[in-house]
């Protein structure tokens, strides 16, 4: 070996290093952490799966048409692929400055802004628990309550004619409906505050988490579904609340977080309740 050339000494050794941390890192380590999953944590390793999917993984509980089934309570939004799909976890990457939508136009869908997503759900929650969906910076029509403001003009931007701008002047100005395919870029943006509703939809309630899987919703908004889900369920809404405490979680360590509801092991409770 010492009569090799030095060059070829230290390719095989590279080569040599190669081989037992392939066997080592590629194979016993992965061996060795797999085997202590499953014999110490069988559940969690393996997805805490049960009979109606993982436990840690949220999910839809909608019919068909994509309308949520009253009587179970709904879970935050997700932005993971077509919703909850580990396979495209992910948020959806709007920040929060993300608040003119592109209106549709024939041959193009358009695209909904951070904001008006927002709105539009907080509306439709609104509409489903019996209380107001209204939110800061948001119309009563659902969509983000943005003027484009220019010399001697402004525009409702995210309201498509023929719609009836939220408010009719700004600052002396009339306010007009966007007209889909115009550019307003060059106009000054200002959000209009407005209203909030006396029972506030829950952030999570309109939001998607991080990852587009969280299977936990707030406890305030488990609280707002309650009353919906006790009459439909024909159920003493003390014994909803009841079941609300016992699957939700508290800070982690006792200080960090917030507690939350698990939506699937609720429904479930739910179910066999």
């Amino acid at each position: 070996m010492d009569r090799l050339p030095s060059w070829l000494r230290r390719h095989l050794a590279a080569i040599r290093a190669v081989a037992v941390l392939t066997v080592l890192l590629g194979l016993i380590y992965p061996l060795a952490t797999t085997g202590i999953a499953q014999a110490l944590f069988n559940g969690k390793a393996n997805g805490s799966i049960g009979r109606a999917g993982s436990a840690i993984i949220g999910q839809s509980f909608t019919d068909a048409g994509g309308n949520p089934v009253k009587k179970y309570f709904q879970s935050r939004p997700s932005a993971a692929g077509d919703g909850y799909d580990p396979t495209s976890t992910g948020a959806s990457n709007l920040g929060p400055e993300d608040v003119v939508d592109v209106l549709p136009v024939p041959g193009a869908e358009g695209r909904q802004s951070l904001l008006t997503q927002v709105c539009a759900r907080s509306k439709v929650v609104g509409e489903l628990e019996g209380v107001s969906g209204a939110r800061p910076y948001c119309t009563p029509d659902g969509v983000g309550a943005v003027l484009k403001v220019f010399p001697g003009r402004a525009v409702s931007v995210n309201q498509a004619c023929p719609a009836a701008p939220f408010v009719a002047t700004y600052q002396g100005l009339k306010v007009e409906c966007a007209k889909p395919g115009e550019d307003y870029a060059a106009g000054r943006t200002v959000p209009v505050r407005g209203e909030v509703g006396k029972v506030p939809v829950p952030p999570d309630a309109v939001t998607a988490s991080g990852s587009g899987l969280d299977p936990h919703i707030s406890v305030a908004y488990a609280e707002l579904q309650a009353p919906r889900v006790a009459r439909e369920r024909g159920l003493p809404l003390d014994r909803v609340k009841a079941l609300i405490d016992e699957n939700t979680t508290g800070r982690v360590l006792g200080f960090m977080g917030e507690p939350a509801v698990n939506v699937l092991e609720l429904n479930l409770a739910l179910d066999r309740s």
